[in-house]
């Protein structure tokens, strides 16, 4: 614990991949850098069971790569080894610093306050879940929501993905390199995605295709076994007329992609967003507002993988230092 009336450098909000890595690069820049976590260091990453697409993550004697908790637990100690704290508390709110002094001050949701003339927003995007029976239940064990992640896990398996957007078109094509019995569900008659990536899914010989279809229930022993899917009969047509049915279908995994919400509360009468929500930034990872850098899952346009997160935290981090040098008029030249 830190006392929370202290006034830093660098204040990073999230830890998970993007603010453990840009909590390192801060502290390596010799700035007294502070994480404010609400749960533990590592978000979304923790539950990621074998972290294999990571670059040099490799197992060693015959060892499984890292996992997500072992990898971010790693980055923890690193951040913490070069100087950055952490503190586990609730961000309540982010606004510019009122005591005319500058920068930005950081209400925590026990009552301090925090202060710095930089932040970094790493608060990432949580899942939206569909919120169907079953799927608590099996994350983790065949309901998933990373095709990068868990897909390998799952070659020549019979797999599910539920969404019709562009994320979902996207992994169900990268699913359709490992499986050639996928099964994918949209609610509406058409896909929302964009055209090119509708029709290369469309023409998928590995895919097959349902519309106006929706995922009542997920269900197994343990790990996912079954679906109970609510739509025209399997093998009819969408636009026969026929009123919708429950069916069950054996199914060993189900990939859900429909979208997340990023966690902007905090900047969202602030910075700008693009019309999801998330922050808009430049290659600097700069928001509209001077002093105040995005990071990971919760900047637009990012690619949502642990590594992108992670260079992205890197690259806040440096460019806050250098904006907080031209503060103090310490730039080099």
């Amino acid at each position: 614990m830190c006392d929370t009336s202290h006034e830093f450098d660098l204040l990073i909000l999230g830890a998970g991949p993007a603010g453990l890595s840009a909590a390192q690069y801060g502290s390596r820049a010799n700035l007294r850098t502070l994480v404010v976590e609400e749960m533990a260091p590592g978000g979304q990453a923790l539950n990621i069971a074998v972290l294999e697409n990571y670059p040099g993550n490799v197992g060693r004697d015959g060892a499984p790569p890292k996992g997500g908790f072992e990898f971010c637990e790693d980055l923890h100690k690193q951040a913490e080894g070069f100087g950055a704290k952490f503190i586990m508390e609730g961000a309540a709110a982010l606004v510019r610093d009122p005591s005319g002094a500058g920068g930005f001050a950081v209400t925590l949701s026990g009552g301090g306050v925090l202060r710095a003339p930089a932040v970094i927003l790493a608060t990432g995007a949580k899942r939206r879940r569909l919120d169907v029976p079953g799927e608590k239940e099996f994350e983790g064990r065949g309901v998933s929501y990373c095709a990068a992640c868990d897909g390998p896990f799952f070659r020549n398996k019979r797999l599910l993905v539920v969404g019709g957007g562009d994320s979902a078109c996207d992994e169900a094509r990268y699913l359709s390199r490992l499986s050639t019995t996928i099964t994918m569900i949209h609610r509406k008659s058409m896909f929302r995605a964009q055209k090119a990536l509708a029709e290369w899914v469309l023409s998928d010989p590995n895919i097959g295709v349902r519309f106006n279809t929706r995922l009542v229930e997920i269900r197994g022993e343990g790990k996912t076994g079954s679906v109970i899917l609510e739509g025209p009969r399997p093998g009819g047509t969408t636009d026969s007329g026929e009123k919708p049915v429950e069916y069950e279908e054996p199914m060993d995994a189900v990939f859900i992609f429909a979208g997340s919400v990023p966690q902007t509360d905090l900047v969202r009468d602030m910075a700008r967003l693009d019309q999801s929500g998330y922050v808009l930034t430049d290659q600097s990872m700069a928001s509209s507002v001077p002093g105040l850098y995005a990071a990971g899952d919760v900047r637009a346009g990012a690619f949502r993988q642990v590594v992108v997160a992670a260079g992205e935290g890197a690259v806040a981090a440096h460019c806050a230092a250098a904006y907080i040098d031209s503060l103090r008029g310490t730039v080099y030249r």
